[in-house]
């Protein structure tokens, strides 16, 4: 954020979180006010110009968006080529667009029942051939229209909650491909110019549940830990995952060609791994898939985060939320690689009880000591929310900001969104898709709805770019000096982050670490983003 913009944030504490942060030209204006104020203190010695001051370009790319907002046209070519830095919450099994895995169905025979369910060949009584959908518009339309949120209205009698979470078992048997998936979101991260990315990922559900199946239960978690652990199927199990994890990264390259001539840009795009556990199951079951998670990442390093997931609404998830935030808890003790994002707070009266709304990001943060929150929409409502919040802020927890989904899913819109809450109490947040394929959306519109919604500046667009790749789980010392600060760390304290040839100590200490070395490609793509957009006319009015 820019200095001098902290002077026109509105303050506010948790019970704020309801009211409007109307699209203000006043506000606007002071940003923009204090790019020229910043950089003209630069000039007259009053602050460091390497310190503090904007590079000019900074105050001419803010101009330029203030010019631009109005137009569709352009904001969204400048959000698209904007570069955005990470994604770090996307399930893969919702990333892939809709009408991509109509064609991977086709591709592969598939056949669509009465239901809209993709179903194995031969086609049965009430089931048609995908490849129907070719040349029947209205069938291609209704399988879209099943398969995703577009088009639904709440008027069908079905909430878009309901309709999101029924989307999975009707298209899975066309998502089953995690290679095709993976090029696929990586070659569309990159046409978005978004440098890393770290999807949700099932590994070996049908043999850790057979795992599970065989252990006797206690409230020791230690003793449960010793008992999974102590099977040899668990060795295999964590093997199996591992080699998986290699296989389906490697067949990615292959489908993107990365080791030819023409590579796709998608190569370019770093992808970590994040274990995604179903919380909606029995305690042996959830806490061996959270063991096979922890394992995994110890012997596997692109798989760098473990994360709970299905709705947090259902009644067992919520009878079963305090045990799980223990079982993490416990497991952190004795694995150490492994970072934690948890999905927590995605909820609202109208699908869960006072109880379940009281306490689950609290949780999250205090018991789980979660290093990320995913959602986290319903933070107002809990119990002691400013103490959670000023926790959060000062463990400089993140919370992955998914606006579309929750829009979609638990009808939270615009100013309902606690987006300006979090940021009011210095919470650090980013934006993510959650369900892009799903939900019809992606991270440059994710960022046109927060800069509509919030009334940002490209200051704040750059932010949270940055703020992003500093939360990431990829392995290593950060660019930055201090969380937040972005100013670079003594090694690179003597050169302009994004320089094209970094020597001496500052090479060195990028090679030694991978998430400085994104960090550094981003504020190079910056850069040179910057200075196209300086160079660009003004729009006509």
């Amino acid at each position: 954020m820019l200095v001098g913009e902290i002077a026109c944030a509105p303050a506010g504490g948790a019970d704020e979180a309801g009211a409007a942060e109307a699209h203000s030209i006043g506000r606007r204006r002071c940003a923009l006010l204090a790019v020229a104020v910043l950089a003209g203190t630069a000039l007259s010695g009053g602050v460091p110009a390497a310190a503090a001051a904007p590079r000019p370009s900074t105050a001419a790319v803010e101009t330029y968006l203030e010019q631009i907002r109005d137009e569709p046209g352009r904001l969204e070519a400048f959000l698209t080529e904007l570069p955005k830095g990470a994604d770090l919450h996307t399930h893969l099994s919702g990333a892939v667009p809709t009408g991509r895995l109509l064609e991977w169905a086709i591709d592969d025979r598939l056949c669509v029942d009465e239901r809209m369910v993709a179903v194995a060949p031969p086609c049965r009584s009430g089931a048609r051939p995908a490849a129907d959908a070719r040349t029947d518009r209205a069938f291609r339309d209704r399988i879209i229209a099943a398969w995703s949120m577009k088009g639904h209205s709440e008027r069908s009698g079905e909430s878009g909650h309901d309709h999101f979470f029924a989307t999975f078992a009707k298209f899975g048997a066309a998502s089953e491909n995690k290679p095709r998936m993976l090029a696929a979101i990586a070659s569309q991260a990159a046409a978005e110019h978004t440098s890393y990315l770290e999807p949700l990922i099932s590994r070996q559900s049908e043999a850790i549940k057979k795992l599970a199946a065989t252990v006797t239960w206690s409230e020791d978690l230690a003793a449960m830990t010793r008992q999974i652990t102590a099977k040899p199927e668990f060795d295999r199990i964590v093997a199996a995952a591992d080699a998986e994890t290699d296989a389906d990264l490697a067949r990615t390259r292959e489908l993107l060609g990365c080791d030819t001539a023409r590579p796709d840009p998608g190569c370019a795009v770093d992808i970590r791994i994040d274990h995604q556990v179903a919380r909606i199951g029995e305690p042996a079951r959830v806490l061996t898939n959270l063991l096979v998670g922890f394992a995994l990442a110890e012997r596997n390093p692109r798989v760098v985060g473990v994360n709970l997931v299905q709705p947090e609404d259902d009644p067992k998830a919520i009878s079963e939320y305090g045990r799980q935030m223990r079982m993490i808890a416990h497991l952190r003790r004795s694995y150490r690689t492994a970072r934690v994002s948890l999905h927590a707070g995605e909820l609202t009266p109208q699908f869960a009880g006072p109880a379940a709304l009281r306490s689950h990001i609290r949780q999250a943060v205090l018991v789980a000591r979660a290093d990320r929150i995913g959602h986290g929409v319903d933070i107002a409502g809990e119990d002691d929310s400013t103490d959670t919040l000023r926790t959060m802020a000062a463990r400089n927890t993140l919370v992955e900001i998914n606006l579309t989904s929750n829009c979609q899913i638990l009808r939270v819109c615009g100013s309902r969104h606690p987006f300006a809450l979090y940021r009011r109490h210095s919470v650090p947040v980013a934006l993510s898709t959650d369900d892009q394929g799903i939900e019809h959306t992606d991270l440059s519109h994710e960022y046109a709805r927060a800069l509509r919604d919030f009334d940002l500046t490209y200051a704040d667009l750059k932010t949270l770019a940055r703020t992003s790749l500093e939360h990431a789980f990829l392995p290593g010392a950060s660019l930055w000096r201090a969380v937040g600060e972005h100013r670079p760390v003594a090694a690179c304290a003597g050169q302009v982050p994004g320089t094209d040839r970094p020597g001496g100590a500052c090479a060195a200490f990028l090679r030694a670490s991978d998430k400085a070395r994104v960090q550094w490609q981003h504020e190079s793509d910056l850069r040179r983003f910057e200075q196209r957009y300086t160079a660009s006319p003004a729009p006509s009015r």
